[in-house]
């Protein structure tokens, strides 16, 4: 007989099971000891959902919170065609070639409604996945972006405990996840295409104002003369802009993902940023600011659900919520109404 064809549902709910039957000190040691199978499953805890989970994830990361911060947190982020992935994977490879060990993470608010790059990250990196030294993890699903970068957040800490000195973190899809990406990371890059305005390409001037580099993507071939117009007018620009990090001026650079052009330097400038920023002591000022105002998120994300999840709120709520529709109760009235109910 044939054994019968396990759907992914299937699978993931055998990996779940799995799961429950490991001990915290198991996972603990596995991702000490840098298995990959084991970071994996200590990741798939952190991203779970499950109540029973949650309280061992925390479990978990707080005995691996002492072997964390040793890695230097690289943010990527671009607009759509900049090549992202392919630049993640010529410095993810360059790296590992050093002796890096380099894991990979990505940023999807829209991976809950779309199945976003739940597959493709991996595909994208055929070779990069296939590299020892490296690890590559699909976004999380999550719901709100809020949920989705606190896995993020978790995901990065163990990846750090598992041994890993460099985490990138790529953006995909639009809006806060730049900003979500820019409070989890030491350093963050924005991926440009030369011969296209601010407008054309979709960026904000405010991604432009929190970036610590900008790389002029594709400058190869008839790319060329464009990239070094366009570095050439963002330097100009990035003179006025206050600087993302105290002590460090952001600048413009053009390079290739696809030829490997200008990407040492990239490299080059990151270890620059971490040397100068551990000198002054910003680095470590960023994150703790960071770990501090994930501690406010994490409170906030709570209290909302629990607000939510109270039967009292639930069977209030429609009534109160006609009533300021019809504008007989001002919004604020209403909501101080349910919270009163909420603190019975």
């Amino acid at each position: 007989l044939t054994p019968p064809k396990l759907c992914a549902g299937t699978a993931v709910s055998a990996t779940i099971t799995a799961m429950s039957k490991l001990t915290t000190e198991t996972y603990v040691q596995g991702v000490l000891a840098g298995d990959r199978v084991m970071l994996a499953r200590a990741i798939t805890l952190v991203e779970s959902n499950a109540p029973h989970h949650f309280e061992q994830a925390q479990a978990v990361l707080q005995q691996l919170l002492p072997h964390t911060g040793n890695a230097i947190r690289v943010g990527i982020t671009g607009v759509p065609g900049a090549g992202k992935s392919t630049l993640i994977e010529t410095l993810g490879l360059k790296l590992t070639q050093m002796g890096h060990k380099v894991a990979v993470l990505a940023v999807d608010p829209t991976s809950a409604i779309s199945g976003g790059s739940i597959l493709g990250d991996k595909t994208r990196m055929e070779q990069l996945t296939r590299e020892e030294k490296a690890f590559v993890r699909p976004s999380p699903t999550g719901g709100v972006l809020g949920g989705v970068a606190r896995k993020t957040r978790e995901s990065l800490l163990v990846c750090e405990a598992a041994g890993y000195d460099v985490i990138l973190v790529e953006t995909v899809g639009t809006g806060q996840s730049e900003i979500t990406v820019r409070s989890m990371v030491d350093f963050f890059l924005l991926l440009l295409v030369p011969g296209a305005g601010d407008e054309l390409q979709g960026i904000k001037k405010g991604v432009v104002e929190i970036a610590d580099a900008i790389l002029i993507n594709k400058a190869d071939g008839e790319n060329k003369i464009r990239a070094e117009a366009a570095r050439t007018e963002y330097n100009r620009a990035l003179h006025y802009l206050t600087p993302a990090t105290k002590g460090w001026r952001t600048r413009a650079y053009t390079g290739s993902a696809l030829d490997g052009t200008g990407i040492d330097k990239i490299w080059e400038l990151i270890e620059s940023f971490r040397e100068k920023t551990a000198a002054s002591g910003a680095l470590q000022t960023r994150r703790e600011a960071q770990m501090a105002a994930w501690l406010h998120t994490v409170i906030e994300e709570q209290l909302k659900r629990a607000f939510y999840e109270d039967t009292a709120v639930q069977a209030a709520l429609p009534e109160l919520e006609t009533a300021v529709r019809q504008g007989t109760l001002p919004p604020t009235a209403a909501a101080l109404k349910l919270l009163q109910i909420h603190q019975k």
